[in-house]
């Protein structure tokens, strides 16, 4: 198959982890200096506020032995995929978008402070931490308790990162407050949020959630390239898939007409992306010319010892047959030299019922013998030339004994059974000769006029493959039980089961019931059984072999791939741009995926997660039902700063999508204006940073006091975080 190397792309190297070497903590000892952490869902990011941007990894830790010295070790982030044994024991601290394996955030909150150089028995800093849209109690109480009782924090406070994207990127020059207005869309790991920002305050009570995110549509992608290539040589992994979303999957502005375009196979071929998988071609030992004749003399040579052993063996069976006939002549001939008595205990022990059994045995020998010698001597198995005789037929009954009678009427059966097959013969002969006679007036039609015989013919060939066409289409349509073919068919059942084509009067009076009378009653069970190969779909098969042969013998224009097997089993020019088929043997082509429609499909799900088996409102519905809140006025302020953050909102064409969908439910006079955090993944701790400078962020967060007194769920209710259990400052 002829493929554009431009279009094919492999995976990445898996790259070797660098070594974070710890910084140094001398210019924030003793200064308590507000510390950020923003724990997210794929990646740590931590730092001090004054620092210009994060530290970070990959929020996943594994405990495993270490091969060769038998220790155990601690891995967090990249370190992880290097090890094949930490890989199978990797933890991270969420389950899916709730905060629930501590030991594991223990651990991630170890390396963090390790990094950042701190080396005092506690954390004497303030902390700002992240955590999920309206986040679960115990979440909160677990994570409290950790950096009150563990890490002796003196203060802590919880934030919800896209608020602080929004704040970072949104942030007036000072002495100016912060009281922008938004709609805050944040693409999340395993969620998806939207959150009104009005007077520079996250609404949170009129914040809405949908549970599809990133690793849903890494899941999704991943399970549409399994049902694409069921028998893929590699596994795919979700790293790889992940790679394939980001760098290949994109928004479409309109889905179903996009769809449409993409029944074109031009079209679908120029939307293929190529992801080359590893593969290992195959070692291919080359013989020399004198081996392959080796090989050829060896084969020739274990040809001619299997004909011998075969003419052995044909020999030794004549020769017992030989041996067997004698032997049986030898005991015919004893008959006259033994009593009944004597004659009936040799037959016995020869194992023979009478002495029609014996003769019945000498003949079947003298017959096998001569076709075998026949055979020997020109290679031919012929049939004897002459005819049978049966001179008991015609004798009169009162000229023979009881052994003359079994003769004769044992001659008779045989003599109908000669007759039958000399009819027979004589059939096919006819037949023969009215083929023959059929032949040469279609010979002389076929020269007369050539195009009008395959016309003809041809038409012949389209109707035999209508029928089975339509035979193929009625049995699927009985495999639908909803079907009208499928419904007649279980009525049909009914009434056989039923039985009341006798009326209950007439049964109990002893009535006929007259079904099979007629033939065609007998076509009810052909009818109801699917299973079944009808006679006239063997006969319609072996008149469409038929013509077709004819028409590639004298049709030019008739070659193989009109035939009826080649158009079956020829697939649509659609199907081979979906999934283009290489040839067998092509190790390199057996390890390609082709995306296409997949690149769309994937990003539909955020805004109809129903088409991933997702029960739950797309993102599209979420943003009308969130502005159906506001009054007109609120709504215009809203919509006028539509902000995007998160790691998938960095996926093309998602502004033009959200455009698509937001213009059409709001007034054509309402201005309308989306933009895209500066940088997705790092701005909410950008802006978490800029928070803790301020002279706010004291007053937010609960003290070790405080916490003692209302306990791990109570924090203080403001503009950046969750309402739950929240305390008014």
């Amino acid at each position: 198959m002829d493929v554009d190397e431009s279009n094919v792309f492999y995976l990445p190297q898996q790259a070797l982890p660098t070594v974070q070497v710890p910084a140094s903590y001398d210019e924030h000892r003793d200064k308590h200096t507000p510390l950020c952490i923003d724990n997210g869902s794929t990646h740590l990011r931590f730092g001090f506020c004054t620092s210009e941007s994060p530290r970070m990894g990959l929020n996943m830790i594994a405990k495993y032995k270490e091969r060769k010295t038998n220790k155990p070790l601690l891995l967090f982030g990249e370190g992880i995929d290097v090890e094949g044994g930490a890989r199978s024991q990797a933890r991270t601290p969420w389950e899916g978008d709730v905060l629930l394996n501590f030991d594991a955030l223990e651990n991630a909150l170890d390396y963090a402070f390790i990094q950042l150089g701190i080396d005092t028995p506690t954390v004497d800093h303030p902390i700002l931490m992240t955590e999920r849209l309206a986040s679960p109690l115990h979440s909160r109480a677990l994570t409290s308790e950790l950096m009150f009782e563990q890490y002796s924090v003196p203060s802590l406070a919880f934030c919800v990162d896209s608020v602080m994207s929004f704040y970072h990127n949104n942030l007036p020059s000072p002495p100016v407050p912060f009281r922008s207005d938004g709609l805050v869309v944040s693409f999340n790991t395993a969620s998806t949020s939207v959150i009104p920002i009005l007077d520079g305050k996250g609404l949170m009570s009129h914040a809405k959630r949908i549970p599809w995110g990133a690793m849903q549509a890494t899941d999704y992608l991943q399970k549409l390239i399994q049902l694409k290539y069921p028998t893929f040589p590699s596994r795919v992994t979700t790293t790889q898939t992940n790679w394939m979303l980001q760098n290949f999957c994109e928004f479409a502005t309109d889905y179903p007409a996009l769809l449409r375009q993409l029944k074109d196979p031009l079209q679908m071929r120029a939307a293929d992306r190529i992801i080359q998988f590893p593969y290992t071609l195959p070692v291919t030992e080359e013989k020399t010319e004198e081996e392959l004749a080796r090989i050829a003399e060896r084969k020739k040579e274990q040809g001619r010892k299997l004909q011998e052993l075969a003419a052995k063996s044909r020999m030794e069976k004549l020769l017992q047959k030989e041996n067997d006939l004698a032997h049986l002549q030898s005991v015919r001939e004893r008959k006259e030299e033994e009593s009944k008595r004597e004659w009936a205990d040799t037959l016995k022990e020869e194992g023979f019922a009478n002495d029609a059994a014996l003769d019945s045995a000498i003949k079947k020998l003298e017959a096998d013998l001569k076709k075998a010698r026949k055979k020997e001597a020109d290679g031919e198995n012929e049939e004897p030339d002459e005819p049978p005789s049966f001179p008991l037929v015609d004798v009169p009954d009162e000229e023979l004994d009881e052994e003359g009678l079994k003769e004769k009427k044992k001659q008779k059966l045989l003599k109908a059974g000669h007759e039958a097959r000399e009819r027979a013969k004589r059939e096919k002969e006819r037949e023969r000769e009215e083929r023959q006679a059929e032949e040469k007036r279609e010979e002389e039609e076929r020269d007369r006029d050539l195009a009008g015989w395959a016309s003809r013919l041809r038409k012949e060939q389209e109707a035999i493959m209508m029928r089975i066409k339509e035979r193929n289409r009625r049995r699927a349509a009985l495999n639908d039980r909803k079907s009208a073919a499928s419904q007649a068919r279980m009525k049909s059942i009914a009434n056989l089961a039923a039985d009341d084509r006798v009326p209950k009067k007439r049964r109990k009076g002893g009535g006929e019931d007259m079904f099979g009378a007629d033939d065609a009653d007998w076509a009810i069970y052909r009818k109801i059984n699917t299973a079944a190969v009808s006679s006239d779909e063997e006969e319609d098969m072996a008149n469409l072999q038929a013509v077709e042969q004819k028409l590639l013998a004298y049709d030019p224009t008739f070659t193989e791939e009109h035939t009826h097997a080649s158009l079956t089993s020829q697939r649509s020019a659609l199907m081979s741009a979906f999934r283009p088929q290489y040839e067998e043997g092509d190790v390199k082509g057996k390890t390609r995926i082709h995306l296409n429609v997949e690149r769309w499909r994937v990003c539909e799900a955020w805004f109809s997660p129903s088409m991933a088996g997702v029960d739950s409102a797309g993102l599209g519905e979420v943003l009308q039902n969130v502005l159906a809140r506001f009054p007109d006025q609120d709504k215009g302020r809203l919509v006028k700063n539509v902000f995007l953050t998160g790691g998938p909102s960095q996926l093309p064409n998602i502004i033009p999508r959200l455009h698509a969908t937001l213009r059409p439910i709001l007034p054509p006079e309402m201005p309308l204006d989306i933009v895209r955090a500066a940088d997705p993944t790092r701005d909410a701790w950008r802006g978490m940073a800029d928070f803790a400078k301020t002279d706010e962020f004291p007053r937010v967060g609960v003290t070790k006091a405080e916490y003692e007194e209302w306990g791990g769920e109570r924090i203080k209710r403001w503009w950046g975080g969750n309402w739950n259990s929240s305390v008014p400052i």
